[in-house]
């Protein structure tokens, strides 16, 4: 019989990646000393601090310990033209939302990435952005990377999103920021709002409105260069999603998780393991940065299976491939819909559960949005795909640290891209 899983820990996860793409953007287009502490050193994070260096910016190397860094900015009117392509790796985030700073630069550069990248859609993000005047050239295939930025004169836009998206409304609300003209965004519900909140925190104003409807923000830009920042970035709750993951499978002990963001756009995947019987404690609660941010702490519990759908899948989209993994030690089927946005991320993230659960001997059946996922207690084990998805690589890795399992993942190495230390961080949790 194996021996069973003990968890124990005080620890922290890496700096929340959506905010470090966004503090190392806004302290490149401010004026003066920025001071940023807790950014992720991550792979996609990398790649943001590497095209604002090409803009001319003075962004340091990200450092492994999130120690503090300094960034000089120059105000966006000082960034300058670049003498190649602007490489954004593996990152959507990067390039998505440099392309609403980009918009109204008085030069073009072109923005590509690698292969994963260059086969996600960017048509969501270049149509709203030319209904406010700006212009792109399709450098490759159609609504694909790469795509020249032809920088110019935009104009005030009212954009109707047709889903809930964080990298949409940032490109607009960027946009009109870098053009100095107002603008606002109507989406069906509230997306993460990391963008809104620096922004207020730099004295701009941004407001938030439920219209029954949907929700409209309205950006009125101050028309003066932006401030410095003064940033220390919380631990990113995707991130503590696995660690809390590692702790319900687990059969015994307590696990804390310190200093996360706790913002209500981000804790999706905690509301819904609370539903499947988890009991998440969230203590020490406090501000930083705009921010929200508590202690999480977790105990071992065993899950019942749910139905996930609708509104709940937004806050939670990053989260959904740990989600369903759970499912598969949850009693009863667990039945997930409207993630169908599963399909254009680092790769087909539906596919590759589904595919992954059954390759392990998990009764997983693929919905066009979504999966169905039977719960099981017998002993699994299989080499499974990380399909250099570092959100797949973790989600089985959790698995396979169950006793009894034997899961072996392809590309373990993939996490660097958002947790980096994460394997070792396992092992020292479980004592194995």
């Amino acid at each position: 019989m194996p021996t069973p899983l003990r968890v124990a820990g005080d620890v922290t996860v890496p700096g929340d990646k959506s905010i470090t793409h966004r503090a190392l953007m806004f302290a490149a287009a401010a004026r003066g000393e920025s001071r940023l502490r807790g950014l992720l050193p991550g792979a996609d994070c990398r790649s943001t601090a590497s095209v604002l260096r090409a803009l001319g910016c003075a962004v340091p190397e990200l450092p492994a310990d999130g120690s503090e860094i300094r960034v000089q900015g120059r105000g966006i009117g000082g960034w300058t033209a670049p003498a190649q392509w602007l490489d954004c790796g593996n990152s959507g985030t990067t390039a998505r939302l440099m392309m609403g700073l980009l918009a109204s630069r008085p030069f073009a550069c072109t923005l590509t990435g690698d292969d994963s990248l260059r086969g996600r859609p960017m048509r969501r993000i270049t149509e709203p952005l030319m209904r406010m005047g700006a212009r792109f050239r399709e450098a490759g295939a159609p609504d694909r990377l790469p795509i020249e930025v032809v920088g110019g004169r935009l104009h005030s836009i009212h954009y109707a999103s047709p889903k809930a998206s964080a990298q949409i409304k940032s490109a607009v609300l960027l946009a009109g920021l870098g053009a100095g003209v107002p603008v606002s965004v109507t989406e069906p519900m509230l997306s993460r709002d990391h963008t809104e909140r620096i922004l207020r925190a730099l004295g701009e104003t941004v407001e938030t409105e439920d219209t029954g409807a949907g929700v409209r923000i309205q950006f009125h830009p101050g028309g003066r260069t932006l401030p410095p920042l003064a940033v220390e970035v919380p631990g990113d709750p995707s991130s503590a999603a696995f660690l809390v993951a590692l702790a319900l499978l687990a059969d015994e002990g307590e696990l804390r998780i310190r200093n996360v963001c706790v913002n209500p756009t981000r804790t999706g995947f905690f509301r819904l393991v609370e539903r499947m019987g988890a009991r998440i404690g969230m203590e020490n609660a406090r501000t930083s940065g705009g921010e929200p941010v508590a202690d999480l702490v977790v105990r071992p519990a065993p899950l019942r299976a749910i139905d996930v759908g609708g509104d709940e899948v937004p806050d939670a989209i990053d989260e959904i491939p740990m989600l369903a993994v759970l499912a598969a030690r949850a009693q009863g089927e667990t039945r997930i819909t409207g993630a169908g946005e599963l399909r254009v991320k680092e790769t087909d993230r539906i596919a590759a559960v589904a595919d992954n659960l059954r390759a392990v001997g998990v009764q997983a059946q693929e919905l066009e949005d979504g999966m169905v996922v039977r719960g099981t207690e017998a002993p699994l084990a299989g080499r499974v795909r990380a399909f250099h998805d570092h959100r797949i690589a973790m989600a089985f890795g959790v698995l396979g640290a169950q006793p009894g399992n034997a899961i072996e993942v392809d590309h373990p190495e993939v996490v660097d891209v958002s947790f980096p230390g994460f394997w070792e961080l396992v092992r020292r949790i479980t004592g194995r």
